[in-house]
């Protein structure tokens, strides 16, 4: 059982003596393993164990929407019940798709998100508004269709016609609800679902075969995909699609989560700020962040997000030039030393940081001994690492990860503590 303790040696004694509860037998049952590493004459004590997995409490359906590198919803849930009580506030610096920050809110916890990218604001605030699929299934048949729709760009090599003519006209009702002030819950909630549908692998997306749904591939990309695998795009009806992923993202939500959804949003702050400035969060006031920053230049956020911009109406190179993709580990840990600083600054007394990085550029580069001097750097003391370390499937496997021997393997959380 998962239990409220702030105090450092209550932890300490936790994550030591922790065992993964979901082995069915428990002579399989992991001891947590503790090593020591000296980082700049510090000894950081190093807890390896398979703290969650995927299966472990199944994870709330509202979180299932596709986001390129973002961390599974069991990491943040570790350390929120861990670490902080009911009306505590929880920050993302680096929100994402809003995992963090939803299983707060689920969670009866008070929120902050932050992320420079608006795509991030798209996705996450619409889900702590959940409407009814009634609501949902009125406002799709109010939105009118021009059959005879076109983008303003070729997207004719992921799209049918008729289905390129429904979201642009849907892209067209949105744009002209945002501007006019008149949008509602309902209308965002289309948004978010339409925003996370346009392209993907299954008849579950708008879109021809392609990618998995967390990146865009750009049109020449495509058509090459197109031409390997013989296809055309199929109509796809896209209100349905809307509907049907509705009813998904809610289907195992309870009356007492989208109640703490609802009063957690109350009182949030969602900002879309460099996260080396967040002068609107007030001083001393966060228990705990939970976040994983941009490793490098190995995720192309904005290039990834280009169709999800276009249909937003977002100019991408704005965006571009907001967010870090620093190509060498000191450009890097400079801007991270400031985020950290300002961390320390909102961070309350006793409060906590769990700053997860990965093992990048085949192990080269191991992001949390970069983290562990900054966080020290800026006043936290560091707790140490944990390692949530598990067997992984066939499908991790193609994108490099092998029984946490390469690439971005393992989950690597840096926890801090203010004094």
């Amino acid at each position: 059982m998962y239990k409220n303790m702030v105090n450092t040696s209550s932890v300490t004694n936790y994550i030591t003596n922790f065992s993964f509860d979901n082995n069915s037998v428990a002579g399989d049952r992991r001891k947590t393993e503790i090593d020591v590493l000296e980082i700049n004459r510090k000894p950081i004590k190093r807890f390896i164990n398979e703290f969650w997995t995927s299966k472990q409490r199944q994870a709330s359906s509202i979180h299932e929407v596709s986001y390129r590198a973002c961390f599974k919803p069991q990491l943040p849930k570790f350390f929120i019940e861990l670490l902080t009580n009911k009306g505590d506030i929880v920050y993302d610096p680096f929100s994402g798709r809003g995992t963090t920050i939803l299983e707060a809110g689920l969670s009866g916890r008070n929120i902050i998100s932050n992320d420079i990218s608006p795509i991030c604001n798209i996705l996450s605030k619409p889900r702590f508004f959940v409407p009814s699929l009634e609501n949902i299934k009125k406002r799709l048949l109010e939105i009118p269709i021009d059959k005879f729709a076109k983008a303003n760009i070729d997207l004719s090599m992921f799209y049918h016609k008729d289905t390129e003519a429904e979201i642009v006209s849907l892209k067209n009702y949105l744009d002209i609800k945002k501007e006019s002030g008149n949008g509602d819950y309902v209308d965002d909630w289309i948004r978010m679902v339409a925003t996370n549908r346009l392209t993907g692998h299954s008849s579950g997306f708008f879109s021809v075969y392609t990618l998995p749904p967390n990146q865009a591939v750009t049109q020449e990309s495509q058509l090459k995909i197109n031409k390997k695998r013989n296809q055309i795009p199929p109509y796809r009806n896209t209100k349905d699609i809307i509907l049907k992923k509705s009813k998904s993202l809610i289907r195992n939500l309870t009356n007492e989560q989208k109640e703490n959804l609802r009063k957690a949003v109350e009182k949030s702050i969602f900002l879309q700020n460099d996260a080396r400035n967040v002068s609107e969060i007030q001083s001393e006031t966060v228990q705990l962040t939970v976040t994983s920053p941009p490793f490098l230049d190995i995720v192309q956020y904005s290039s990834d997000n280009w169709l999800r911009c276009w249909f937003n109406s977002i100019d991408i190179k704005q965006i571009e030039k907001g967010i870090t993709m620093s190509k060498t580990i000191q450009n890097w840990s400079n801007v991270m030393d400031v985020v950290f600083k300002e961390l320390y600054r909102i961070t309350k007394p006793g409060g906590w940081v769990a700053f997860e990085v990965g093992e990048v550029r085949n192990g080269k580069i191991k992001l949390d001994e970069c983290i562990v001097p900054l966080g020290i750097n800026a006043g936290f003391k560091c707790f140490g690492i944990l390692i949530n370390s598990q067997k992984f499937t066939k499908t991790a496997n193609i994108w490099g990860v092998n029984n946490n021997l390469s690439g971005t393997n393992t989950n690597r959380i840096v926890l801090f503590q203010k004094d």
